[in-house]
C-alpha cells in the first residue's frame, strides 16, 4: 500500500473540476462521523467548509488528505489564530476504519505538525470524539483531565494514538443533546418570568438573525473577545482572539457563505454593553441546530442571564425553524454553572470530546503504526 498525503486545495467554487478533492474531503467527513457516532450530525458540508476557508483573514485554516490511488482514505483539518504571538495550531484527524493501524494517521499527523512548525507554533491541540458509554466495559483504567469528573477509557484507540505521539489529555468536554419537542410552552413561560426579572436588574433582550445590528456590533465584538478568556480551559493552551466589528462581519460571512443561519440572543445593559449572549447555528437542510458560544461577562454574572439568553434562543428556534427538533451543545466538563443550566433545560450527555495537547520539542516521538 502506497499512501500519499497532500494538501487539499481550496476551490473558488463547488461543482467544478478543481473542487473534486475538496468535495471528497467533505464527503469523507460524513463517512467518518457515521462510523464513529452512528449518524452524521456533526459533519460539515462542502459548502460550510468552503465558507470557513474563504473567510480566513483572522483565522487560518488548512486541510490534508491521505490518498490510496484515487481513493481518499483519511483526512486532517487545521485551524489557527493569525494574531501575532499566537502559539497553537488546532487539528482534527480521521481515517477510514479499514485503513487504521496501517500508518495513515501517523502520516496525516506528521503533515499537520510540520505545518505547525512552519507557522512557528509550539503547541498542537487535537480533538477526538467518544460516544457514550464512556467507561471501559471491562472496568479497566481510565484517563482524567486536569479538571472535571469525566473519565475516558485508556483503551480508547484515540487515547493510545495520542499518548504514543507525545500528547496528553488536557480537557474533556461533554457533548449533549436536547429534544425540543414538547418543551416550548414551558420555555415560553419561564422566559417571560426571567425577562421581567432581567429588566428590573437593568438588562434587556436583543435578538437577531445572521447579521448583528450596526448599533450593537462593537459591543458584541467586545463580548466575543471575552469568550476564550473567561471559559474554563482545563490544561489547554488557548490563544487570545482579537475581535472587532470587522471580525464579527467576517464570522457572519463565513456562516452565510456556507449556508448556515445563525440565531443570536443577547442581554444588553442600559449603557449598550453586551453582558451575555448565545448562538444557535442552523446548518442548511438539516433537522437540528448547534448551540455554540454562550457567555456571560464576568461583571454581569449572578443575574440569570445565561438561562435567559438560552431560553430566548430556544423559543425562537421553535418559532422560526420547528423542523429542527434536536439541539447539540458542547461544554467543558468542569464548567459546572453552564452544565447546570443545560441540565435544567433538558440537555442530556451523549458523549465526550477529548482535547489532547503536545508541546513541540522539534522531534517526533517513536510510535506504532496508526
Amino acid at each position: 500500500m502506497s499512501i500519499e498525503v497532500r494538501r487539499i486545495a481550496v476551490p473558488r467554487q463547488l461543482d467544478t473540476p478543481e473542487a473534486r478533492e475538496f468535495e471528497a474531503y467533505a464527503a469523507l467527513g460524513f463517512e467518518l462521523e457515521r462510523a464513529n457516532w452512528g449518524h452524521d450530525h456533526f459533519a460539515e458540508t462542502a459548502a460550510a467548509l468552503l465558507g470557513l476557508h474563504r473567510n480566513d483573514t483572522h483565522r487560518g485554516r488548512g486541510a490534508f488528505g491521505a490518498w490510496d490511488g484515487d481513493a481518499l482514505v483519511g483526512r486532517s483539518g487545521l485551524g489557527w489564530e493569525r494574531e501575532s504571538g499566537a502559539a497553537t495550531v488546532e487539528l482534527t484527524l480521521g481515517v477510514l476504519p479499514s485503513y487504521r493501524r496501517r500508518g495513515v494517521g501517523s502520516k496525516l499527523l506528521a503533515a499537520a505538525e510540520q505545518t505547525a512548525r512552519e507557522l512557528g507554533r509550539s503547541t498542537v491541540v487535537a480533538y477526538s470524539d467518544h460516544p457514550d458509554p464512556p467507561r471501559a466495559a471491562d472496568g479497566g483504567p481510565v484517563l482524567r483531565a486536569p479538571d472535571g469528573d469525566a473519565e475516558l477509557p485508556a483503551s480508547a484507540p484515540a487515547a493510545g494514538f495520542a499518548a504514543a505521539r507525545g500528547y496528553t489529555l488536557a480537557q474533556l468536554e461533554r457533548v449533549s443533546s436536547l429534544a425540543v419537542d414538547g418543551r416550548i410552552d414551558a420555555f415560553r413561560r419561564e422566559l417571560e418570568t426571567r425577562t421581567a426579572r432581567a429588566r428590573a436588574s437593568g438588562y434587556r433582550l436583543e435578538l437577531w438573525t445572521d447579521r448583528t445590528p450596526e448599533g450593537l456590533v462593537d459591543a458584541y465584538a467586545a463580548a466575543r473577545e471575552r469568550m476564550v478568556l473567561d471559559v474554563p480551559a482545563g490544561g489547554v493552551t488557548i490563544d487570545v482572539e482579537r475581535w472587532d466589528a470587522a471580525r464579527v462581519r467576517e464570522h457572519e460571512d463565513e456562516e452565510l457563505d456556507g449556508g448556515t443561519g445563525v440565531l443570536v440572543a443577547a442581554a444588553v445593559t442600559d449603557a449598550g454593553d453586551v453582558a451575555g449572549y448565545t448562538e444557535l447555528e442552523l446548518p442548511q437542510g438539516r433537522g437540528f441546530a448547534y448551540q455554540y458560544d454562550t457567555l456571560v461577562v464576568g461583571a454581569h454574572r449572578g443575574h440569570g442571564l445565561g438561562m435567559l439568553v438560552k431560553l430566548a434562543n430556544l423559543v425562537r428556534l421553535a418559532e422560526t425553524a420547528p423542523e429542527r427538533t434536536v439541539v447539540y451543545t458542547w461544554n467543558a466538563d468542569e464548567n459546572e454553572h453552564m452544565l447546570a443550566i443545560n441540565l435544567a433545560l433538558g440537555f442530556r450527555r451523549c458523549g465526550l470530546e477529548a482535547v489532547w495537547q503536545r508541546e513541540d520539542s522539534g522531534e517526533t516521538p517513536q510510535a506504532d503504526a496508526g
